[in-house]
């Protein structure tokens, strides 16, 4: 059995290190294995002025305790991607960079992973690619005008490397009301095309809210309630990395806010009439949480500042009267359209039978395959509304490697 390891991890991702770092503990013979270089997503897939949404203190891996300063700011990207690099050394982790997978195979109960460097056996393998690294655009998208240049929030950088005249930014959750923001504080005109998404404050009674949603349980929301009526997940709320953004303060700020993107027409661009309905929602979505963290307050007894009033969401919307419904692109000016309409995972190369469903995507429960030995990490929603986020990738990771622990006890 000489060359055959316990598992193979694709991805060095924080996820991916996560579970490499409890299979080390229990000293499970494995690689990581990465395409380019450890964090090559947030290296690669993430504008200039990003930063990470959830609060230093709340995004350390498993094994590590956060005793720098600041530790309710905001990681940058770089910042981030330098504590991975420091991670993977420290815990001494067995990370192959610069090896891309290009097939996983099964055979005779072990799974084959093709790399450019040849052919690795293991009993396990942990995806942890994610599910949000294949942008999503509409079909529609193919018609609009070849003079403007269409970019996705992971590749947009910033406001210089774009065209001069306006740009139309397209979805309006954390993606697309952080890069409108980023736009129009560099003084550039932007429309922004709203969607259905909710918000959350940066700050409530005295603290961070990511810190009152994890000890509130908020984030530990099952991922059977969260699904919508026509089956999908919501869109992640509209937040902020170092304060509050609403679609009220954008407009406040000169963002010129729209409805719906819904196609092209005759040349024009056309929206739909839903922006003050959008507002709405947000605001709705934004209240539900505060009263989801007040009734924990008041129910565990905590001392707490009494809820405050934020100003941007205080702050009147300024819409356009009337509302804008179409836009010739030409005479408005519009150079630049950034779609912030989603992602979905690239598992093209996963060839197993019902290991995905009909469009390409994983089939599981709480991140375990329908494969024996199969495990997925780091998709968005797996289990609860914290997965897929860096404070869900120790829970996650120490369940899955539990796991992967009690099937290869099975076997033996």
């Amino acid at each position: 059995m000489s060359g055959i390891l316990d598992a193979i991890v694709i991805g060095a991702g924080s996820a991916g290190l996560g579970v490499s770092y409890f299979l080390t503990q229990q000293a499970y013979n494995h690689l990581v294995l990465e395409r380019d270089r450890i964090g090559e997503t947030w290296r690669t897939q993430r504008w200039d002025s990003f930063r990470l949404n959830s609060p230093k203190i709340r995004s350390v891996l498993p094994g590590d305790s956060f005793d720098g300063p600041d530790p309710w700011g905001a990681s940058t990207q770089h910042e981030f991607v330098a504590y991975l690099e420091s991670y993977a050394k420290r815990h001494r982790l067995p990370v192959r960079t610069q090896t891309p997978v290009r097939e996983l195979t099964r055979d005779n109960g072990l799974y084959l992973v093709a790399t450019l460097h040849g052919t690795l056996r293991a009993r396990n393998v942990v995806i942890a690619t994610g599910n949000l690294n294949c942008p999503a655009r509409p079909s529609w998208s193919a018609e609009l005008p070849p003079a403007i240049r269409q970019l996705d929030s992971s590749t947009y950088r910033n406001a210089a490397e774009l065209d001069d005249g306006a740009i139309l930014v397209v979805g309006s959750g954390q993606s697309g009301g952080q890069i409108a923001e980023d736009l129009v504080l560099a003084g550039r005109s932007v429309f922004l095309a709203t969607s259905r998404a909710g918000r959350l404050v940066r700050r409530y009674r005295g603290g961070d809210i990511f810190n009152w949603m994890t000890l509130s349980g908020f984030l530990d929301v099952k991922r059977e309630t969260l699904v919508l009526p026509s089956g999908k997940l919501p869109p992640r709320a509209l937040l902020g990395a170092t304060h509050t953004i609403s679609l009220q303060s954008l407009s406040a700020q000169g963002v010129v806010l729209l409805g719906r993107f819904i196609g092209v027409e005759n040349g024009t661009l056309q929206f739909g009439e839903e922006v003050v309905e959008h507002i709405r929602f947000a605001d709705d979505s934004s209240a539900e949480v505060k009263r989801f963290l007040d009734r924990y307050i008041a129910r565990a007894g905590l001392e707490a500042p009494p809820p405050e009033e934020d100003p941007a969401e205080t702050i009147a919307a300024r819409l356009p009267d009337p509302p804008i419904r179409s836009i010739d692109w030409a005479t408005i000016g519009i150079r630049s359209v950034i779609w912030c309409t989603g992602f979905k995972g690239n598992f093209r190369w996963v060839r197993l039978n019902g290991a995905l469903d009909a469009v390409g995507q994983p089939v599981h429960r709480d991140g375990i395959g329908i494969i024996p030995g199969l495990y997925f990490t780091g998709l968005d929603f797996a289990s609860t509304r914290k997965s897929g986020t860096i404070p869900g990738v120790a829970e996650e990771a120490a369940r899955l490697a539990n796991h992967l622990a009690k099937r290869a006890g099975d076997i033996d």
